[in-house]
């Protein structure tokens, strides 16, 4: 158990501005990893293996992107007890995101809206950051997924170059690599989720990821992040293209642009994408429809309105393998980790 309470810090937290609140934290935790700061909210690593793509994950709980979109934390959110913290989503060139204000909180539902548009320093200095990472060198058992997509200049007909330059920087350092194709927030990026498009965008990432196997000697797993806001027809048509590409996995989901479960409340009509509770069943659906048209072995990663074990445990009973939170670390803090992790780890 972390030594502050997530519930003495957190009214502190909310009453600042969401995105100045997500600033300071992050700054903190930089700063304060590897240090006797870290004290504050470091807990041990609740052990339930699972081999998945390849990989050993040592728990079936992790961080999802989005959170530490430079990679300047991933030692303090080791200390967390997640089994693997994905970090991006990380852009070729460096770019300032959308205008602020573009995050904001409906605590009402438990749910996070945000517009950020893939801000961040640029695949340079993520790099960078990466290579300076301790906890993986120090052995620890986490695991790292880097999380890849594209500028907002970058035309959508040449999304595809942004991707391969994102994939040929992060492939070395990864343990896995997403492609996130489904954030509602960078201008027809959606779109790529589309049938010919994804056809065309995954059926390059795959031939490079074989040049870079051959190149770097190991066989980096790609997973692709996929959006809840998607019929049965469509879940089925990318399903099939992952499979036929070769794709070792997939990442549902992310944030949704209905705004069904929040209609009424406060920043409910804000442009972005919703995440938090209400996501969760929607999430759950896909990964059901994803289940069924990928079969029993096929590598699902959920993510999507984990705010208790129960939640975690949800995600695991409609198909997923392991799961990642984001917003319920804003809800509930640090703990949720390791509740999370034994829930999974004492179902039945």
């Amino acid at each position: 158990m972390s030594l502050i309470p997530y519930a003495l810090t957190r009214p502190f937290l909310f009453g600042m501005d969401p995105e100045a609140a997500h600033d300071f934290t992050m700054n903190l935790m930089a700063k304060g990893q590897n240090t006797l700061v870290q004290q504050a909210w470091a807990q041990p690593l609740v052990k339930d293996p699972i081999e998945l793509a390849g990989l050993k994950f040592p728990n079936r709980v992790g961080m999802a992107a989005g959170l530490d979109k430079n990679a300047r934390c991933i030692d303090a959110l080791a200390a967390m007890g997640f089994g693997f913290v994905e970090v991006g989503t990380v852009t070729p060139r460096p770019q300032p995101g959308n205008p602020k204000p573009r995050m904001f909180r409906i605590p009402e539902r438990n749910a996070l809206i945000n517009r950020l548009g893939f801000n961040n320093e640029g695949l340079d200095a993520f790099l960078s950051n990466v290579k300076r990472s301790r906890a993986r060198a120090q052995g620890a058992p986490m695991l790292l997924g880097l999380n890849i997509g594209k500028n907002a200049t970058t035309p959508i007909e040449d999304a595809t170059s942004d991707y391969l330059k994102a994939l040929d920087g992060v492939y070395p350092h990864a343990d896995y690599v997403t492609v996130n194709i489904s954030s509602p927030n960078t201008k027809n990026l959606r779109a790529l989720q589309s049938d010919e498009a994804l056809d065309a965008l995954l059926g390059a990432i795959a031939q490079r990821r074989e040049q870079l196997a051959t190149q770097h000697g190991r066989r980096v797993p790609v997973f692709v992040k996929i959006a809840p806001d998607l019929d049965e027809e469509q879940v089925g048509v990318i399903a099939a293209t992952l499979q036929r590409h070769g794709m070792d996995g997939v990442i549902a989901t992310n944030t949704t642009i209905s705004r069904e479960a929040v209609k009424g409340l406060q920043h409910a009509e804000e442009t972005g994408g919703l995440s938090g509770a209400p996501v969760l069943e929607a999430s759950n659906q896909v990964i059901r429809q994803l289940r069924a048209a990928l079969g029993s072995r096929f590598p699902i990663i959920g993510v999507g309105g984990i705010l208790s074990g129960a939640d975690a445990v949800s995600k695991i009973r409609a198909g997923a393998d392991v799961v990642q939170i984001y917003s319920g670390l804003i809800y509930r803090g640090s703990a949720l980790v390791p509740e999370a992790a034994r829930a999974i780890a004492q179902m039945r």
